[in-house]
């Protein structure tokens, strides 16, 4: 599921609103509004961009993409996440 977010938000640009339909298979709990206050903070701290287009049914889309610095920073935490579980694997606790 996040593999398949993330490479539409790499190829394509993503909407908020799709990237929480996606994350919320995974989280059903998880509030609307976390979900675009991190697309904030990650536009803030350069991580992603936003292009913004025009819709005929309303407001103009935002379409958030993960910049260069966006990618390695997911991918320097998903290593930690990996080391992280083998870990906490390694101590005899199942993940």
């Amino acid at each position: 599921m996040f593999a398949q977010a993330k490479k539409i938000a790499i190829d394509h640009g993503i909407v908020g609103y799709e990237l929480m339909k996606s994350v919320r298979l995974s989280f059903p709990d998880v509030y609307e509004g976390t979900i675009y206050t991190i697309l904030r903070r990650l536009n803030a701290s350069g991580y992603a961009s936003i292009t913004k287009i025009e819709s005929p049914n309303g407001p103009a889309r935002k379409y958030y993409h993960l910049t260069e610095e966006g990618q390695a920073y997911l991918n320097r935490m998903i290593r930690e996440w990996k080391e992280l579980v083998e870990n906490v694997a390694a101590i005899g606790i199942r993940v």
